[in-house]
């Protein structure tokens, strides 16, 4: 959980601990690796940007001590950090049959390495999509491979201004997305919410009266209660339009009579949305202060 990082990474902000759990998982081992007086650039340069980086080869070390075919399962990972979510996706980039890809998915699904997700309230639903759940190998994947050159070559400031730094906060977005539903698990266990949710996950699903897609980042539920959740990793305050829209969304799931709205953000909320949340009691705000309470 990320809260559990906050003893090791005493003295950061709240979003610089959130960066660096983003990018370690929290696993206590790469945690002790971080070097508390320097910035997070120096970190990421330290931890990855080097040869000698104590997680330069990580990921392919322990896919070599773990695995008999280390270079296929390499390539299914690799194509999911890449974008490749379901299954005939990932079978594909792999060159390989999806029965024989399910196969090695779960191996990696027992390692933690890769989740399975599905919309929450569809239990037998096709919609299955497969994503990285170990956040090191997601940092990994995301930036290294396409960067070993520039790295070998002694360039890391050159990777991490180019290739990392503006892809950063799109990179924590899903971070930022598990980060929330930690927080909820957390104040579920409190009993502090408006009500003790039974199942939390995401929904995506179609909106048939506006003819899209709809995505939900959290949905909590229990019998006829729901909490609706949209989480916000950007620079600037969410605003009520925020609010809106996933009232709009929520309407696409009729079952539930009682609905609750959380909206989650880095950089905290416009002083019309505090207003409007204030005088509802239905809605919660959340910023990256109240997430480390």
């Amino acid at each position: 959980m990320y809260y559990e990082s906050e003893e090791l990474l005493n003295g950061y902000s709240a979003e610089d601990q959130t960066v660096l759990y983003g990018i370690t998982g929290g696993v206590p081992d790469y945690l002790a690796k971080i070097t508390l007086n320097l910035s997070v650039k120096e970190n990421i340069k330290n931890l990855f940007l080097s040869e000698s980086s104590h997680l330069f080869e990580e990921p392919i070390n322990l896919l070599k001590q773990e695995l008999r075919e280390p270079a296929t399962y390499n390539g299914i990972i690799a194509a999911i950090a890449g974008g490749a979510s379901k299954l005939n996706e990932i079978a594909r980039k792999n060159g390989i049959e999806s029965n024989k890809c399910a196969k090695y998915i779960s191996v990696l699904m027992a390692l933690g390495i890769i989740k399975k997700d599905k919309p929450l309230t569809e239990d037998k639903s096709r919609k299955s999509i497969y994503f990285l759940d170990d956040q090191m190998f997601r940092f990994w994947y995301r930036f290294i491979p396409n960067n070993m050159s520039s790295i070998a070559a002694g360039l890391s400031d050159y990777v991490y201004n180019k290739a990392i730094a503006p892809h950063l906060p799109n990179y924590m977005g899903q971070i930022f997305e598990q980060i929330c539903t930690q927080y909820l698990l957390r104040e579920n266990a409190r009993m502090s919410l408006p009500f003790v949710f039974g199942r939390i996950g995401r929904w995506w699903g179609n909106n048939p009266h506006k003819k899209r897609q709809e995505e939900i980042d959290i949905l909590a539920i229990d019998d006829e209660d729901a909490i609706f959740g949209e989480c916000k990793w950007q620079n600037e305050p969410i605003g009520i339009a925020v609010l809106n829209e996933l009232i709009e969304k929520s309407e696409v799931l009729k079952q539930y009579k009682n609905k609750y709205y959380m909206l989650f953000s880095k950089s905290g909320f416009t002083k019309d949305l505090e207003e409007t949340a204030a005088a509802m009691d239905h809605v919660g705000l959340v910023d990256l202060k109240k997430l480390y309470e």
